[in-house]
């Protein structure tokens, strides 16, 4: 498996409202935790480590 790079998301906009609208009566530090809490449950349901070690390469570079 290889990390998918094209959209891929189902009304990209739809859920960028709700990751946005999730957090918003959270303070900085909840929203925070809730980020982390949902990236390794998304990173779980991936599964593959090689696609999380190109994930975590590719967020990390600059403008990435």
């Amino acid at each position: 498996m290889s990390l998918t790079l094209t959209p891929n998301i189902s009304d990209p906009d739809g859920f960028y409202a709700e990751l946005i609208g999730s957090q918003r009566e959270l303070s900085e530090d909840d929203a925070l935790r809730m980020n982390a809490r949902l990236v390794l449950l998304l990173a779980n349901h991936i599964g593959d480590r090689t696609v999380l070690s190109e994930a975590i390469r590719l967020a990390r570079a600059p403008g990435g």
